[in-house]
């Protein structure tokens, strides 16, 4: 454990940008590539999947990342980034899920893109698994209710561990794995059916990928020594809607169950407080006898955390969800988003100091941005809401580094504009760079500095410290 407390960000802060595989690849047949869930969910991560791939789907072309990486890293590096956060597409490995060999053609293309960073000197910082199950297991097995997947899984991150070892030092598991309470077959693979239980199987589903997670940390330490293996959730944060006492506990019961999965992850046990929920819900979890031995024994290096916004919560407004968003309340003193997202920079303060009081593990920012409608004018877009939003939000990344918080790094979401995973559309930008790409799927594709792009370079290049 290493504290700073001194005002500035540390030496060798990882500031850079975030994106995922599905969201900005496309190429989503090519070279070998199969259907995952996010190839199959065209309106975006809170709907439900679609039988039938063809349809209208962003997804399938996105901003073909797939064939523009070397020129929007060849950007990032201009912009300064010391790393990148991205994901493997797991069916671009294994396009099934449950064959015995990997693809090969998907194989070399993440060589290809790690070796592309590692030429600009940008870390890549790579995510296992970023809301695309491969859609057979989901079909043939019923995703991660099956204890099977665990299996697929470690072929899968021994595949790529072994591949990789020399290039890739960071690594995060499932991507917001506690929004598989919200968003059960983007966040963990599984459908729930009419009449099933759906908290027995979001439950057991969790069970199954926490051991994932800790045997994929085993492999990890085991192949790459020098790696680090984090886990990932959302966490943006949660206010009582009133200071009475029902909407303060309720409030923290909401927080503590989003709290529940790095709980497992980080500290390597279920916590007390579940009990009371699983036999207040007459949940019955299938546990094998090596299962918490694993969870004790291979926990997380650092938590890696998303956070956008914060909400407030009522009393009784009944919810198993992560952090409100879908049943929170407005709160008078934040300005709203288009989208209805509120601002919230202080919260992130908040936040850090929440999470490292908790765990005393490293913390990383590893998504963060303003989602928004930007408009091109006389060829120019002057995204200062952009800059206003991300200053705010570094400013009181800074007071939590005094404040004692271990902070590794900041990766902004979408620094460059990408298909949005909630709604499935172009029009909700975060980007510093913009792309020449509409809701319908049209555009040249062509790539354009925004005028937070140069105030991101000043701000990586003085470490933090030139914000204006």
């Amino acid at each position: 454990m290493t504290t700073n407390n001194k005002p500035g960000f540390p030496e060798g802060f990882l500031w850079g940008g975030a994106i995922a595989a599905n969201q900005a690849e496309g190429a989503y047949l090519e070279d070998g590539k199969g259907l995952s869930t996010a190839d199959v969910m065209p309106d975006g991560v809170m709907r439900e999947i679609k039988e039938e791939s063809n349809e209208m789907n962003l997804y399938h072309k996105a901003i073909d990342f797939y064939h523009h990486y070397e020129e929007d890293i060849a950007l990032f590096a201009e912009m300064g980034f010391k790393t990148f956060r991205t994901s493997i597409a797991w069916t671009r490995i294994f396009p099934y899920g449950d064959e015995l060999e990997p693809n090969e053609k998907g194989l070399q293309f993440y060589d290809d893109l790690f070796d592309e960073l590692i030429k600009h000197g940008i870390e890549p910082v790579v995510t296992l698994s970023h809301y695309e199950t491969p859609l057979h297991l989901v079909k043939s097995y019923g995703g991660w209710k099956s204890r099977k997947l665990i299996d697929f899984f470690t072929r899968y991150v021994e595949v790529v561990f072994h591949r990789y070892k020399d290039k890739v030092k960071y690594w995060m598991g499932f991507n917001e794995i506690n929004n598989i309470h919200n968003i059960p077959t983007a966040a963990g693979g599984i459908t729930i059916k009419e009449n099933e239980d759906r908290l027995q199987a979001i439950f057991q589903a969790s069970h199954h990928l926490f051991v994932a997670s800790a045997v994929a940390t085993k492999r990890c330490h085991e192949i790459i020594p020098d790696a680090k293996m984090g886990a990932m959730l959302s966490l943006s944060g949660i206010y009582p809607n009133t200071c009475h006492p029902d909407d303060v506990f309720e409030a923290y019961e909401l927080r503590r169950r989003s709290l529940f999965f790095s709980d497992v992850l980080l500290r390597g046990y279920y916590p007390n407080y579940v009990q009371r929920i699983w036999r207040e819900n007459n949940i019955k979890l299938d546990i094998e006898q090596n299962d918490l031995a694993l969870l004790e024994k291979y926990t997380a290096d650092y938590l890696g955390f998303s956070y956008y916004r914060t909400t407030t919560y009522k009393a009784g407004t009944t919810t198993f969800g992560n952090t409100g968003g879908l049943v929170g309340t407005d709160n008078p003193y934040l300005e709203t988003t288009p989208w209805g997202w509120q601002i919230d920079s202080k919260g992130l303060r908040y936040v850090l100091n929440e999470l490292y009081d908790r765990y005393q593990k490293p913390l990383f920012i590893v998504e963060n941005g303003l989602g928004t409608n930007d408009k091109l004018e006389n060829g120019e877009i002057n995204d200062d809401y952009r800059i206003n939003y991300v200053r705010d939000h570094i400013k009181e990344m800074k007071e939590a580094i005094i404040d004692g918080v271990d902070l590794m790094g900041y990766t902004y979401w979408g620094p460059i504009d990408i298909v949005s995973a909630g709604t499935g559309e172009m029009k909700k930008r975060y980007g510093f760079i913009h792309v020449d790409r509409d809701n319908d799927g049209n555009g040249t594709l062509e790539r354009k500095k925004k005028k937070s792009f140069n105030w991101y370079k000043k701000v990586i290049s003085s470490n933090g410290k030139d914000l204006e």
